[in-house]
């Protein structure tokens, strides 16, 4: 932990290990509390606890109380199964570069019974030909919705096809979410935590 924390940038706080320092619970007005107390209950599904985007949040928690209610449907409640809810952030995080939101989501795909080797193809850009209907497009959409800023009409008729419209809006939003998560990520320069690996390759051109 003293290694890594010297190494860290100067405004970067070394509690949070982000631009932004933790709250306490009691700097937080009543909303924030209880926004606060789910994130550290027992029963919180938070991968990373107040080090990292839930942490982060509590800074605004109006707006908070939103993002964690969207957040927590699409993760655990959309159309899409959790094995590939995991998959679509994981591309994500790729397509975005985010090492934070690919360290703590690679072990939580693993985990939901992603295969090691489509986490490796989403790491490493890798063809879609050898991967399962379903698989190949969560991947190709995202990566097609990152790189181009369109998604052409035959991912998306296939995309219903699997998935339905529901399935297909929800995909859409997860992706966006996570987008928006990795905006706001970097924003406050958010580290790595103590003992966890940068997994992600450095892309060439990036």
């Amino acid at each position: 932990m003293v290694e890594q924390v010297a190494r860290l940038p100067k405004d970067v706080d070394r509690a949070s290990l982000s631009r932004l320092p933790l709250l306490e619970r009691a700097e937080l007005d009543a909303e924030g509390q209880k926004l606060y107390d789910a994130v550290v209950s027992r029963e919180s599904r938070t991968l990373v606890g107040l080090r990292g985007p839930s942490g982060i949040w509590l800074h605004s928690p109006k707006l908070a109380g939103f993002v964690r209610a969207t957040n927590q449907y699409l993760r655990f409640e959309s159309a899409l199964d959790r094995r590939l809810t995991e998959l679509a952030i994981l591309v994500t995080a790729r397509e975005l570069d985010n090492q934070f939101q690919w360290a703590a989501h690679e072990p939580a795909a693993l985990a939901e019974g992603l295969d090691a080797k489509i986490v490796e193809v989403v790491r490493r850009g890798k063809p879609l030909a050898r991967l399962g209907k379903r698989e190949a497009v969560i991947i190709a959409f995202g990566r097609e919705l990152f790189r181009t800023k369109r998604l052409a009409s035959r991912t998306f008729a296939r995309a219903v096809e699997l998935f339905g419209r529901r399935g297909v809006v929800e995909l859409a939003a997860l992706m966006g979410n996570y987008a928006m998560t990795a905006v706001i990520l970097n924003a406050v320069d958010q580290q790595l935590h103590p003992g966890q690996k940068a997994l992600l390759p450095v892309r060439r051109g990036r």
